[in-house]
C-alpha cells in the first residue's frame, strides 16, 4: 500500500511540477547517476517490493524533498500506517530539500542494485 502511495505522490508531482529546473536538475556530485525525477520513476519499476522500512524511508525522503518539514498533525494511535509514515517524515525534519532529494536518489540506486528494475 505504501508503494501505491509513493506512486501516487510521484504522479501528482510529475503532473503539477511547473519548473523542470527545480525537480530535474542533476545534483552537483558526480557519483549520482539519476536525477530526482528519474529516481521517482525508476522506483516504481523495481522487480520486488522493498521492505516496509525501505518504503518508509523512500516516503519520508520524497516528502521532505518535495514538501519540506512535516507540518501535518500526528495521526491517531489506531492509524498505525499513518503514524509510521508521519514518524518517518518527522524524523527528516530540518533536512533541506536538496539533501533529502540526494538521499532519495541514493536510496533508489541502492534498491535498484538490491532488487533489480524492469
Amino acid at each position: 500500500m505504501i508503494m501505491e502511495e509513493i506512486r501516487s505522490l510521484t504522479e501528482f508531482h510529475e503532473k503539477f511540477k511547473s519548473d523542470k529546473e527545480v525537480y530535474g536538475r542533476k545534483p552537483h556530485t558526480s557519483e549520482m547517476t539519476l536525477s530526482f525525477d528519474d529516481a521517482a520513476s525508476k522506483v516504481k519499476s523495481l522487480k520486488t517490493s522493498p521492505s516496509n522500512e525501505e518504503l518508509l524511508a523512500l516516503y519520508a525522503l520524497f516528502k521532505q524533498g518535495t514538501v519540506g518539514d512535516n507540518n501535518t498533525s500526528k495521526p491517531g494511535m489506531l492509524d498505525f500506517k499513518g503514524k509510521a509514515k508521519w514518524e518517518a517524515w518527522e524524523a527528516k525534519k530540518g533536512t533541506n530539500s536538496e539533501d533529502a532529494k540526494k538521499a532519495y536518489v541514493d536510496l533508489v540506486e541502492k534498491l535498484i542494485e538490491k532488487y533489480g528494475s524492469n
